[in-house]
């Protein structure tokens, strides 16, 4: 038993709304973090929270949207709809696992050895080079997934619920 409804409205519907601000809220702060040490600095907790909130809306969206698959008129465009929702828990699973990686990473550095936020050493830069590529990497896979999946769903919900023209009998 799920959340399916809420005040009468399929909770599929409004859960996307949060997925759809959480994931790329969450790509864009893990790519800053992990390139911007500055960045890394105010964000701190608030990283792998961010992703963790991400990542719990992903399945509640999809569990719900199961919900409504079985409540509407099922076709091409409501399957691959559904497929790509399936594919975004992956892309939400390295988010968070990279926003932790790069928050803890940070604050062992910061722990250990005070200064190293601004230092230099051979051992920190390639380690940053990697969680900035990787975060790059995940962070843009991630926002164009959910724009996938975004581009699908509006297209299975209006692709025959609304009339290029104007009705005569509306203001």
């Amino acid at each position: 038993m799920g959340l399916d409804l809420i005040n009468g409205i399929p909770a599929h519907v409004l859960f996307v709304h949060v997925v759809v601000v959480l994931v790329p809220l969450t790509a864009l702060a893990l790519i800053l973090c992990a390139a911007l040490p500055s960045a890394m600095r105010r964000f701190g907790l608030a990283l792998p929270a961010l992703a963790l909130m991400s990542l719990i809306s992903v399945p509640l969206t999809t569990n719900a949207g199961e919900w409504l698959e079985r409540h509407v008129a099922g076709n091409a465009l409501v399957r691959k709809h559904t497929e790509l929702g399936d594919e975004l828990l992956p892309w939400a699973i390295a988010l968070f696992l990279l926003a932790t990686a790069v928050w803890w990473s940070y604050r062992r550095a910061a722990h250990h050895t005070p200064d190293a936020v601004g230092s230099t050493n051979t051992v920190a830069i390639p380690l940053r080079i990697t969680a900035a590529v990787l975060s790059l990497l995940v962070g843009v896979g991630a926002g164009v997934q959910v724009y996938r999946i975004g581009d699908s769903g509006a297209k299975a919900a209006w692709h025959d619920g609304y009339s290029a023209t104007a009705h005569p009998n509306r203001d």
